[in-house]
């Protein structure tokens, strides 16, 4: 297990991902419409600002303060009411169907297609979100019972998050899928 998922620029942000599985699947869930180094440092700012990143004390909380939390300069997220409700909608998933145990989502799956249905049910988790944490769980994590649902290097047109591996391959990551996004918008021209 790595100590550290270099997807911010934020060594306690790092950290904290590689540790705590539910910091992981907000990440993720913020993953939308800003860059991935944004997406990822929510789970740190989100436990400084509210003082846990539990799954039951988040789904409880007051809709207000958490969306307070986000708001709260720099704002989480540049969408912080949707993305503030979809976390505590996160948050209750998982202390419901998993006793508060993110972990629980990949660990006690039966088999790879448990697995992709158990991500696919997570609110905020679609197709590519999918893929994306499968490549994370197999490539950073060793949960092998992911590894069938990562893309095959020939069929995807950039690395994936499970690819980073240094704050370098971080930033190569970004830039192509920077590059990829241009190449589609001028495909579309």
């Amino acid at each position: 297990m790595p100590d550290r998922l270099h997807f911010t620029a934020d060594d306690d942000a790092n950290a904290l991902l590689a540790r705590d599985p539910l910091a992981l699947l907000i990440g993720f869930v913020l993953d939308q419409q800003v860059p991935v180094p944004t997406a990822f440092s929510g789970p740190y700012k989100l436990s400084q600002r509210v003082g846990t990143l539990d799954a039951a004390e988040l789904a409880r909380m007051d809709p207000a303060r958490l969306e307070e939390a986000f708001r709260e300069k720099p704002a989480i997220h540049r969408f912080p009411g949707s993305m503030a409700a979809r976390v505590q909608e996160l948050a209750a998933t998982i202390a419901e169907e998993y006793d508060g145990d993110a972990s629980r989502v990949w660990r006690d799956a039966q088999d790879a297609d448990d697995l992709r249905r158990r991500i696919s049910a997570l609110p905020g988790f679609g197709e590519m979100k999918v893929k994306t944490l499968a490549s994370v769980l197999a490539r950073r994590l060793g949960v092998a019972l992911a590894e069938p649902l990562v893309p095959a290097r020939q069929d995807r047109p950039v690395p994936t998050l499970g690819d980073v591996d240094s704050p370098e391959a971080l930033a190569a990551y970004q830039a192509a899928k920077r590059a990829h996004k241009a190449k589609l918008r001028a495909a579309q021209a």
